[in-house]
């Protein structure tokens, strides 16, 4: 079940990537909700804090990833609405 987390970490933020390069290269944020993205990293935070408590990495170590991933949305969001 872990390697099947952590594979499904991987594939999910791989996915997560093109929305990344929207907003950053093409600089297209129509229909980015920055609540939704600030809701997604809200979410990575609590789960980082929790893994950190339960010292597991499958799931601080993944949260770490989809912390950056939120806050480049986010800020590309920021820099070019």
């Amino acid at each position: 079940m872990a390697r099947l987390l952590g594979a499904m970490s991987l594939v999910t933020m791989i996915m997560t990537i093109p929305q990344v390069w929207i907003v950053w290269v093409e600089h297209e944020t129509a229909g980015v909700s920055l609540m939704s993205w600030g809701a997604y990293f809200a979410s990575a935070m609590l789960w980082f804090v929790h893994g950190v408590q339960l010292h597991d990495k499958n799931i601080y170590l993944a949260c770490l990833g989809w912390l950056g991933l939120d806050l480049a949305v986010m800020v590309g969001v920021l820099v070019y609405s």
